[in-house]
């Protein structure tokens, strides 16, 4: 049975922001989440972001039986296509100091080369895994991109440096279809983003998917059924605390 991670975006992401994501622990862990998702772009103040500040949240979250995802926009690329050490090192220390068990940064503007020597080491000294996410912008959502990438991590010797967070709804942004993604990525994924996506071009946003969604279900049916799933949909404002257990529920079972 997979994990259920609750994305602090999916409490409002406004809200987050107001109030700081302490907030919404206890509601996660009532609503019987496994995990909690910390978002640094919802972190307002860059003192709330420094390493102790970190450590003192990520502390909260283990008392309430939770483990932690570190979720940060950097990219492993930057826009010309080159590794970015700093952006890595920088994200993996702030990941460590929360104590999370992932990292999740986006992939960016990878192009031909993984350079897997120093990624493996870069990785090899941090406690939380380091997970690319499909984004969507252009240069985080290619699935030919993504496949090129874990093939040169494959031909260096490197192939499991670096995991996979698969988002059901984000390949939309991008115009890729999300089954066809998952039945070549699958092997790659270790967490996966959970949300319907309502809307056409620029305009879309995510929704709650329904209980018997079958794209959801046919998803489902092709990632690995043990990996952590996250809940990234906004839930109910004007009944939070229920929607969130009926959500974990449903996302456990389905």
């Amino acid at each position: 049975m997979a994990d259920i991670v609750i994305v602090a975006s999916a409490f409002g992401i406004e809200a987050v922001r107001r109030s700081g994501h302490r907030t919404w622990l206890k509601v996660a862990a009532d609503a019987g989440a496994a995990g909690f998702e910390v978002r640094r772009e919802l972190i307002a103040g860059e003192s709330d972001a420094s390493l102790d500040a970190l450590a003192r949240l990520g502390a909260e979250i283990g008392e309430l039986g939770l483990w932690t995802v570190y979720s940060t926009p950097a990219t492993l690329y930057d826009e010309r296509g080159v590794f970015d050490a700093d952006a890595l090192t920088s994200a993996q220390a702030e990941a460590d100091a929360l104590g999370a068990r992932f990292v999740k940064m986006q992939l960016g503007a990878f192009a031909s080369y993984a350079d897997a020597v120093n990624i493996s080491r870069a990785t090899a000294g941090g406690r939380a895994r380091i997970v690319v996410e499909n984004g969507q912008r252009a240069a985080d959502g290619s699935l030919a991109r993504f496949v090129a990438f874990f093939a040169a991590l494959d031909q260096e010797g490197a192939g499991q440096a670096v995991g996979m967070t698969f988002d059901i709804g984000n390949w939309h942004w991008t115009g890729e279809l999300p089954l066809a993604a998952a039945r070549v990525l699958a092997p790659r994924v270790e967490y996966i983003h959970c949300k319907g996506v309502a809307g056409s071009g620029m305009r879309r946003f995510a929704t709650a998917p329904s209980a018997d969604d079958p794209f959801i279900a046919a998803l489902f049916a092709v990632l690995p059924r043990d990996v952590p799933r996250g809940i990234e949909f906004p839930l109910d404002q004007s009944d939070l605390a229920d929607d969130a257990k009926r959500r974990v529920a449903w996302l456990t079972a389905a």
